[in-house]
């Protein structure tokens, strides 16, 4: 049949025999089924309205759109540094559509995109019947991330399990055009999690530990771009605003009451010397 295995989303056709060619709908771009679709356009098309989308879209298919707004895409599908909301609010991003800066109006400026170097993956799983161990539970990922995302292990930089918690940092500095992007990996993944998977299978994810089952239960995800976030000061300078403002009034509040303490004794030690008087 003519479809795309990695795209749900995607509209296919049958050009003629043995060919047959995928556009993303949102978009219209033509899509590499053998391999991931990048985030952005994958963004762009959640956006559209569902009934525009019915005639691909799996029945029942539920969708999580916290996050999710419509991105500038540049052709290759990576993000534009700069995006904006229809109400001319603008703000910059990283390669993995997050925003790194304050919102301002359009004519804030994105000098460049700031790469996400490192994508940390933290989960939770329910209980099992046994204990896993830690070598075998960071192979079961490995293989997962390598086989259903197509992620090279090299970009797997450790894997760590303090049960129930698992923690899976990926690295990716620079990779060839062949190689996926580990946010484009980090939003499938996201996305099998919560069971509205973007294959066209729509199949649940499952994760298998020496055949028994890791069931996740919980899932937060943290980008780290090459460089700092530029928000970061003005939330810091906050923080220290509100700490100065704290130790000020604890001093002045301070230093009021030693006043009246001291006012108190005066005035008690003038009375009893005029009592004596």
């Amino acid at each position: 049949s003519c479809t795309c295995a990695t795209n749900k989303w995607a509209v296919c056709a049958q050009d003629s025999p043995g060919n047959c060619t995928c556009r993303l709908a949102g978009s219209d771009h033509p899509v590499d089924c053998s391999t991931l679709t990048s985030k952005c356009f994958l963004m762009k098309a959640e956006m559209i309205p569902l009934k525009e989308k019915r005639f691909w879209r799996p029945p029942h298919g539920l969708s999580d759109s916290d996050g999710v707004y419509n991105p500038d895409c540049e052709d290759s599908g990576v993000f534009k540094a700069r995006q904006c909301n229809q109400s001319s609010t603008c703000w910059c991003v990283n390669t993995a559509g997050v925003r790194r800066t304050e919102k301002g109006d359009r004519s804030l400026s994105c000098s460049e995109l700031v790469r996400t170097r490192w994508i940390y993956i933290e989960l939770t799983h329910k209980r099992s019947s046994r204990a896993f161990d830690v070598p075998d539970v960071a192979k079961a990922l490995t293989q997962l991330f390598e086989s259903r995302y197509k992620l090279h292990p090299k970009y797997i930089a450790a894997i760590k399990y303090d049960p129930p918690l698992i923690q899976i940092r990926l690295d990716q500095n620079k990779k060839p055009r062949w190689d996926v992007d580990i946010a484009d990996v980090a939003y499938y993944f996201e996305k099998d999690v919560n069971n509205d998977s973007i294959f066209h299978s729509n199949s649940q994810l499952t994760v298998s530990v020496n055949g028994d089952a890791l069931a996740i239960e919980k899932l937060w995800i943290y980008y780290v771009d090459e460089k700092p976030p530029a928000f970061c000061m003005k939330q810091l300078a906050a923080g220290i605003s509100a700490v100065v403002t704290v130790v000020v009034l604890t001093v002045g509040i301070g230093i009021a009451v030693l006043l009246i303490l001291r006012w108190l004794h005066t005035r008690k030690y003038k009375k009893f010397e005029s009592k004596e008087m």
